[in-house]
């Protein structure tokens, strides 16, 4: 989807508001612990409402590596964040599993073995032995639309399932007819209704997948519900370029009649090095899809093409939503007790890109810390690290934007 007449629409501008700095007491991110394995087109830094990037904004080091494997290896998420969950975007009990992969050890938990399960659907954990494990993943796992209508993928803390910087991880999508078609409308339906906790995703790459637009280094998903709680995402990839596509991490096109996708106590990076980067949205990307992110951690993560969108002539397009990219028309977006650091975009948006192309969507950050995310290009003026477009000016609540 491409975003038109932005120029002509910037004149109206996005007020100037007055932000408090960051303090000492604003929340630190949580740091990954590395495991077992190791838009609209650019407007004039002159425009009204709209001030050119910064540039030049470290972020937080690495973390020290943990003297020991401890036996629940993931913490997730901002602990400070306390931002209240609601029932919807609670993890799911996975206490009576309807499938088990593994039978307690590493040795038994294959790719094959995960590709198997999620294919089946239902409630699935894992028995790998007491050690956390990487599952090498040499098949992207693809759930069907006729299996479910839950299908949940519960880690336990102790699961990295790895693309090997080779392969998408996990893929839904209720308009592929290969995985089944299951009503007559399948980019609105409510189901299957995916979730994944308690799991790292690492090294995902799309990269050449262009198949609805590509992006979705991770995790690719269209249509049904969609669900993400206390899991971390690191060193994902897609398509370094394009004006549209996104989501290193994560990249989302619909959701049954506009419900919105829920991140809980979830990591995106974390540390140096460790951060996802894609043409756009180096975490998370959608179209026409709203989002409900509480209690989380985005750092160095990177939006890297040039030209962004509609691309600029001679240029492939890309670069905007270092951390979160969002295009479409009615949409909204709450993020609440989350940490939005040391991201970067080489266009717009070094935190978030938000744009609605009918002026409908609405976004809310609240209770919540944003710093040093350079747009190298544009923002709008009175929220660093911000290009939005849209119904009225951001709300944000008790947050830091510096």
């Amino acid at each position: 989807m491409r975003s038109s007449s932005l120029v002509a629409l910037l004149v109206l501008g996005v007020a100037a508001a007055t932000l408090p700095a960051c303090g000492p007491a604003d929340p630190a991110p949580v740091a990954w612990q590395p495991g077992p394995s190791t838009a609209p087109g650019a407007p004039s830094a002159g425009g009204q409402g709209v001030t050119p990037g910064r540039s030049g904004l470290g972020g937080p080091g690495a973390s020290p590596k943990p003297t020991a494997p401890p036996a629940r290896t993931l913490a997730a998420g901002n602990p400070n964040g306390g931002a209240a969950v609601p029932a919807e975007g609670r993890p799911v009990d996975t206490s009576k599993p309807t499938r088990t992969i593994g039978t307690g050890t590493p040795a038994s938990c294959t790719s094959a073995a995960v590709v198997k399960a999620v294919a089946a659907g239902g409630l699935i954990t894992f028995d790998c032995g007491p050690a956390p494990v990487t599952i090498k993943m040499t098949a992207t796992a693809k759930v069907r639309n006729d299996k479910g209508p839950r299908v949940v993928l519960d880690g336990g803390g102790k699961v990295t399932l790895s693309g090997q910087g080779r392969r998408r991880i996990l893929y839904m999508n209720t308009c592929d007819g290969a995985q089944g078609w299951t009503t007559s409308h399948c980019q609105n339906q409510d189901h299957p209704q995916l979730t994944v906790q308690n799991l790292t995703f690492a090294d995902g790459n799309s990269t050449g997948d262009r198949a609805e637009g590509g992006g979705g280094g991770a995790i690719f998903v269209r249509g049904g519900r969609f669900k993400v709680v206390n899991s971390r995402f690191v060193r994902n990839r897609c398509d370094r370029t394009g004006p549209d596509l996104g989501g290193a991490a994560i990249r989302v096109l619909s959701q049954h009649e506009n419900e919105p996708v829920y991140v809980v106590r979830s990591t995106f990076g974390g540390a140096t090095g460790q951060g996802g980067s894609c043409a756009n949205g180096g975490a998370l990307s959608s179209i026409g899809v709203s989002w409900v992110v509480l209690n989380s951690v985005f750092s160095h993560n990177e939006a890297v093409g040039r030209g962004a969108n509609p691309a600029k002539p001679g240029t492939p397009g890309g670069g905007s939503g270092g951390a979160i990219y969002c295009d479409g028309n009615e949409f909204s977006v709450r993020i609440a007790g989350t940490v939005i650091s040391g991201n970067r975009a080489n266009e717009g948006g070094g935190a978030i890109f938000f744009v609605s192309n009918d002026r409908s969507g609405t976004m809310s950050i609240e209770k919540s810390t944003l710093r040093r995310n350079p747009s190298g290009a544009f923002e709008t003026r009175g929220y660093p690290g911000i290009f939005f477009l849209g119904a009225r000016n951001p709300a944000t609540p008790g947050s830091k934007l510096s």
